[in-house]
C-alpha cells in the first residue's frame, strides 16, 4: 500500500527549483536525495502544500508564485546605509554583505551607490519570482515514532 504525503510523514526527494528563465537556483538530481519530514520547517509551507497526496515515484512540477516562495518584493526592505559604513573599494553593484541588525547576521545586497550614502537591498534574492518546483518523490515513510 502506498502512503500519501501529509502532516508529519518523512519524505526523500530530488528536487529543483528554477527561476521563468531557465536559471537553475538549487536542485539535488545529480546528487543524493533531500529527506525531511512534512511541517518541520525545512521546507517552507507554500513548497510543502502541493506534494500533499503525492505518493512514491510520482515527478511533477509546480509554478509556487511568490507570495507562497520567498515574498514579494518589498520597497522598504532597501535602505540607505551610511557609506562610511564600508571600506573604500569593496563596494561594487550587486555585491553582497551581511549585516547585524540583533537578531543575527541580515544579508543585504548594495543596488546603488551614492557620495555619502549606499543604497541596500534586504529583500530576500528570490523575492518577486515565480519559482518552479519540479519534484520526483523517491519514498513516503510514516512518522518515526520516538
Amino acid at each position: 500500500m502506498t502512503l500519501p504525503i501529509d502532516s508529519g510523514t518523512t519524505v526523500t526527494l530530488h528536487f529543483s527549483l528554477t527561476l521563468e528563465n531557465g536559471h537553475i537556483v538549487d536542485s539535488n538530481f545529480e546528487a543524493s536525495p533531500a529527506t525531511f519530514t512534512v511541517g518541520d520547517g525545512n521546507l517552507l509551507p507554500g513548497f510543502e502544500s502541493p506534494l500533499m497526496g503525492l505518493v512514491d515515484g510520482d515527478e511533477r512540477e509546480f509554478s509556487i508564485p511568490p507570495e507562497n516562495a520567498f515574498g514579494q518584493h518589498n520597497p522598504q526592505n532597501v535602505q540607505a546605509v551610511e557609506r562610511n559604513n564600508f571600506e573604500d573599494g569593496e563596494l561594487e553593484l550587486g555585491t553582497m554583505f551581511s549585516f547585524q541588525n540583533g537578531d543575527g547576521e541580515l544579508p543585504g545586497v548594495v543596488v546603488e551607490v551614492q557620495d555619502n550614502e549606499v543604497m541596500v537591498d534586504f529583500n530576500h534574492p528570490l523575492a518577486g519570482q515565480i519559482i518552479l518546483f519540479t519534484v520526483k518523490i523517491i519514498s513516503v515513510t510514516p512518522q518515526s515514532v520516538h
